[in-house]
């Protein structure tokens, strides 16, 4: 597999700078994980990441 080429969010803030980094790979996919836990990555289709982005902008998520 090619090396990928993580990208951090520009809203990562505080000392230990944890935060969702994404990266595209091969075969049109996304990949995110969690800064401090890299070994852990979620892959997901474009249309799939674009629809979770879209509601979280939004403000629609369900409080936890």
């Amino acid at each position: 597999m090619s090396q990928l080429v993580w990208q951090k969010s520009s809203y990562s803030v505080g000392p230990d700078g944890s935060c969702i980094e994404v990266a595209s790979s091969p075969g049109a996919l996304i990949r995110f994980r969690e800064s401090d836990d890299p070994a852990q990555v979620i892959t997901t289709t474009p249309t799939a990441w674009a629809t979770l982005l879209t509601t979280v902008k939004a403000g629609r998520l369900p409080a936890c």
